[in-house]
């Protein structure tokens, strides 16, 4: 039988024994010798087929990630996967050392993520040529769905006719069981009916009817999802995202997320990584408060990299509030954290997702949270909701254009630019790895028709850009585009420089004023200070010597974006104006 308390497992024990003592905890000891020589036999496989060594360092000051899906860019004459690589190797060869395509494999709903094949290239997308050739070019980021699959994937299919072993890959429930428990991140129902050979079955849904939950009480799915990831590193991944791995373990009588068993098995992921290809990082996506997230670190033993998943809404309140005291609190926490060693944060500002609020949660007062949405309704967002155990809804998250999340609804645009240029320094900035989705880079705005053609709100955020239209307005300065691309491009080529901006190196809060943010990024080798300044308000504010660093003044300013206007020793800030002052030493 599983034990009823998780491991305490050393990372100090060779990777074959954590891996033991992890899968006696989840399966029972009785087990596990077979569940071992299974993948030991995927290892062997995994070393054999390989024409790769993934190694090195796992980040650098160098790094920056690319969030695209493989057909955000299209054109007439190439497959997506080629027009996207053509476009990253003329545009954006020195912005990004990583790309992170999303789901590439063919699907039959939510952009990807209902996966009927988990180990082919969507044949309108590419090939799994076009995806080695973006490896060659830069490091990649690959999608491991793993909480669900389509219904129409031949495992649910072979659920549906009761063929093995896949009719034992999912979770049949009762309709009148009581689920009360499950933490909820949508509102659509938990159990989905569907007729089988033997008659109607209801089964486990957590995102939407055609998103099977996967049960991974059965051993056989944990293996099939092994080789899935040792195969996407052979195929080029140097990171491997886990797709809404927070609900991965269900157990009635729960709330069925973050459940000891569930971090087990990213660990558990993790070993086998370090057994065969240490090079490779995990990332676990979870978007969830900061406390429940940051606990995908383990004791160093767990996920590589998180997502900094409060830092987008915290970053939008700031800017719209011009009030960074939120922004300063969570940030001055952060400071305080202790990170294990080999880990660090993802920092974005938007994804294919939109904006998550859960992360908001203890961090703004709930009528500041409501009045930012309001905001954002004016500018032409959707708020998505979540079911809460005692049958209420509540804000789940927001979906819509960051670059339009900044606009004014009034039209006046003065600083449209400008307020969007603070918050995208401010995560090119932050200790972790820096992400950029696609539509921050290209200035994208909100999607109406995509919301009407899908009849999904996400899609406000998910355009398909022509080639040609984009590499015309790219170098059209006039446009929004060209204004955002040309300056974004430029920041990224310089970020790439400092090494004060490792993801390892020290992070300082500087407390100076309630409408500006400020921090100091230390090298690792102490040979740069980077001090970061940001005016998060439509105020000219004015700093004096006493709330600065007392060399500010001898520092080099690398940005470049605003006028350094020292009067009698004093700092003036205009309106969302950005610097890094730099001391090399």
């Amino acid at each position: 039988m599983p034990s009823d308390s998780p491991p305490d497992i050393s990372r100090h024990l060779p990777p074959r024994e954590r891996i033991a003592r992890r899968l006696a905890y989840l399966y029972g000891s009785e087990q596990t010798p077979e569940i071992e020589r299974r993948i030991d036999r995927l290892v062997k496989t995994h070393r054999q087929l390989r024409t790769r060594i993934v190694d090195g360092h796992y980040w650098s000051h160098d790094d920056v990630v690319l969030i695209t899906y493989g057909d955000s860019i299209q054109s007439s004459s190439l497959p997506p996967l080629q027009s996207l690589h053509a476009f990253l190797n003329e545009h954006l060869d020195e912005a990004f050392s990583m790309v992170h395509i999303l789901p590439f494999f063919p699907w039959s709903s939510d952009d990807g993520f209902s996966v009927t094949d988990f180990r082919a290239v969507k044949e309108d997308l590419g090939s799994w040529k076009d995806i080695r050739k973006i490896s060659e070019d830069f490091d990649l980021a690959i999608d491991l769905v793993l909480n669900h699959c389509s219904r129409e994937n031949l495992w649910f299919i072979d659920f549906i006719f009761g063929d093995e072993p896949a009719c034992g890959y999912f979770i049949e429930l009762d309709p009148k069981t009581n689920t009360a428990l499950v933490t909820r991140p949508r509102s659509t129902p938990l159990l989905s009916g569907v007729r089988t050979q033997s008659g109607m079955r209801h089964v486990w849904t957590t995102f939407s009817n055609d998103q099977i939950d996967l049960n991974y009480a059965n051993p056989d799915v944990l293996i099939e999802f092994i080789d899935i990831l040792l195969y996407y590193v052979r195929r080029g991944a140097r990171m491997l995202r886990l797709d809404a791995v927070a609900y991965l373990w269900k157990e009635l009588g729960t709330n069925c997320i973050h459940l000891p068993q569930t971090h087990q098995v990213v660990k558990l992921f993790r070993d086998i990584l370090d057994l065969c290809e240490p090079g490779v990082l995990i990332m676990t996506e979870t978007n969830v408060p900061h406390a429940e997230n940051i606990s995908y670190f383990g004791d160093g033993d767990e996920a590589h990299v998180i997502y900094q998943f409060s830092l987008p809404p915290l970053l939008l309140h700031a800017i719209h509030a011009g009030d960074s005291r939120y922004l300063n609190a969570w940030a001055r926490d952060l400071e305080a954290l202790r990170l294990p060693p080999n880990c660090t944060a993802l920092n974005f500002s938007a994804s294919h997702d939109g904006v998550g609020l859960r992360p908001l949660e203890g961090l703004v007062p709930k009528e500041e949270v409501a009045s930012l949405l309001e905001d954002m309704r004016r500018r032409g967002g959707y708020i998505s909701t979540k079911s809460n155990t005692d049958g209420s809804e509540s804000p789940y998250e927001l979906n819509i254009s960051y670059f339009d999340a900044f606009r004014d609804p009034d039209g006046d645009n003065q600083w449209h630019i400008a307020r969007f240029i603070v918050s995208q320094v401010l995560v090119l900035s932050f200790r972790g790895i820096p992400a950029v989705y696609i539509h921050c880079l290209t200035a994208t705005p909100n999607d109406k028709l995509g919301v009407e053609r899908t009849g999904m709100t996400r899609s406000v955020n998910r355009r398909k850009w022509d080639r040609g239209e984009l590499d015309y307005l790219v170098s059209d300065l006039s446009s929004e585009t060209g204004q955002v691309f040309t300056l974004y491009t430029r920041l990224l080529a310089q970020r790439r420089a400092q090494i004060a901006l490792h993801p390892d190196a020290a992070q300082h809060i500087i407390d100076v004023d309630d409408r500006v943010f400020c921090f100091e990024r230390v090298a690792l080798d102490d040979s740069q200070h980077l001090l970061v300044l940001a005016n998060v308000s439509a105020d000219e504010i004015v700093l004096s010597r006493t709330q600065l660093p007392h060399d500010i003044e001898e520092r080099e300013e690398l940005l470049g974006l605003n006028d350094v206007r020292f009067d009698d020793h004093r700092l003036c800030l205009a309106p969302y104006a950005v610097f890094w002052f730099s001391l090399q030493t």
